[in-house]
């Protein structure tokens, strides 16, 4: 008999106020009694809507069966047929909006905890099977992916899998793109990162790290000198975007990428860093995406004693996902909802000292439903702070199309591709994730890595 409780087990997680002042992860994982249980709710449904909602189309109800009987090592073998990053998958990827969104359970009660029987699956794999996969026979061609983050890691493992020489190609020190610079350390430890790649490396996937494609080497010269058949373009979207209000030149006033990437990447947290960050005492963070609570909760832990997210919509427009929402309130940051920056100030000595704001209200709906923030007439008040962190969006970087002779990109800087496949407007050249939409999620990537894996791998054998 299936387990008709309509709740999912809940979470274990550190305590609110002591995760707030330190960077281990905040989610402590199922224990193998609570998996087996939250399989147990489960229906098996007979058209899985599930696997629907999956971006990569991962069997879901088949791993979830195994895990049932307590066959854990299958469950991950099912896992990863269709996914490279299964323990990253089930601590980041938004299911709430995806496979779990799609659960039937979820009608009259909440989804069963698809991401937390995933993310189980894959510590448990990791905790206990020391066994390196298989490197599979080679082929004989060989394939060039630019950038390591989850689309350029899909496609890598996905191609190396079928017997491709795949080289991945990183502009910094370190593999994992976004999963290691812009996701913080409590949300996604980088020791599972780097066991996820040490997977991909034992398939036989090389990585070549400070090498900037669009300056080091040019795509144009990886195929024409460096011998590749077909190159990936997962480069992400890195450059961050501002408000160009006045103020934002202030000494105090971060992206939230250059933020998060000394933080993460850096660790800039630590004693005796080479790359320090400003301890600020009171934080603003604009924007109200997964980033910018990332940022925020990371101001939090490196020892500020008041933070703000400030939101021109409400709160039921707020971007993020509800857990992060969550977790943030319980931290102490608090949510300035329907207020916008117009200015940052600064002292004699050009640091921040406060942001002028205004407040907003919400206007009738444009043509899609979403109701635009409208102003309100004399509302502007201070907040005082001593940095400020934009967190309003990225664009792709614009080097590799300006070093890339035909390579279509859109008004905002993405790489136009055929949807289908990936492909580019060159012959050979593919391109996926951020690179392509602008910032999205790391399933969202990997689905574009996963596709474009498949359309090359049908290019390269026709």
């Amino acid at each position: 008999m299936p387990n008709m409780s309509p709740k999912k087990n809940p979470m274990p997680s550190q305590d609110a106020k002591v995760r707030a002042r330190n960077f281990e992860e905040v989610a402590l994982g199922y224990t193998a009694q609570t998996a087996l249980d939250e399989a147990d709710r489960c229906l098996n449904c007979k058209k899985p809507l599930c696997v629907e909602g999956c971006p990569v189309g991962i069997s879901i109800p088949s791993f979830i069966q195994k895990v049932k009987v307590g066959e854990f090592e299958e469950a991950y073998r099912i896992i990863t047929e269709s996914s490279s990053l299964p323990a990253v998958c089930g601590r980041v990827c938004p299911q709430e909006s995806q496979c779990e969104g799609k659960c039937v359970r979820g009608i009259k009660g909440e989804p069963v905890g698809i991401g937390r029987l995933e993310r189980f699956v894959a510590d448990y794999h990791n905790a206990n099977n020391t066994a390196a996969p298989q490197k599979p026979i080679a082929n004989g061609h060989r394939v060039a992916v630019v950038g390591s983050g989850p689309s350029g890691l899909t496609c890598a493992g996905d191609l190396a899998k079928k017997g491709y020489d795949v080289t991945v190609f990183e502009a910094l020190h370190t593999a994992g793109g976004v999963l290691v610079y812009g996701i913080p350390e409590f949300r996604l430890p980088k020791a599972i990162v780097a066991k996820e790649i040490e997977t991909l490396k034992a398939l036989g996937v090389k990585i070549a790290v400070n090498t900037v494609v669009g300056k080091t080497v040019s795509v144009e010269e990886l195929m024409k000198e460096e011998g590749f058949e077909a190159v990936f373009i997962g480069s992400g979207a890195g450059l961050p975007r501002f408000m160009n209000i006045p103020g934002e030149n202030l000494k105090g006033v971060y992206s939230a990428n250059e933020f998060l990437t000394r933080v993460n990447l850096m660790k800039a947290y630590r004693d005796g860093s080479t790359t320090p960050i400003q301890h600020a005492k009171r934080v603003v963070v604009v924007g109200g995406g997964n980033v910018a609570m990332d940022a925020a909760r990371s101001a939090l832990r490196l020892g500020a004693e008041k933070v703000y997210i400030v939101y021109r919509r409400s709160l039921e427009e707020l971007p993020a996902r509800r857990e992060e929402v969550e977790h943030a309130m319980e931290e102490g940051v608090e949510f300035k909802l329907l207020n916008n920056p117009v200015e940052i100030l600064g002292d004699e000595n050009g640091f921040v000292c406060a942001v002028k704001c205004v407040c907003m209200q919400l206007g009738e709906p444009d043509a899609s439903g979403r109701r635009s923030p409208v102003e309100v007439p004399d509302s502007e008040f201070l907040l005082a702070c001593d940095s400020v962190i934009m967190s309003i969006g990225t664009s792709p970087n614009p080097l590799i199309k300006s070093t890339t002779a035909g390579l279509e990109v859109n008004r905002r800087g993405g790489i136009v591709v055929t949807e289908e496949t990936g492909k580019t407007s060159l012959d050979g050249v593919y391109a996926g994730g951020d690179a392509v939409t602008g910032a999205a999620t790391v399933i969202l990537a990997m689905g574009a890595g996963k596709t474009a894996a498949k359309a090359i791998d049908e290019y390269l054998n026709r």
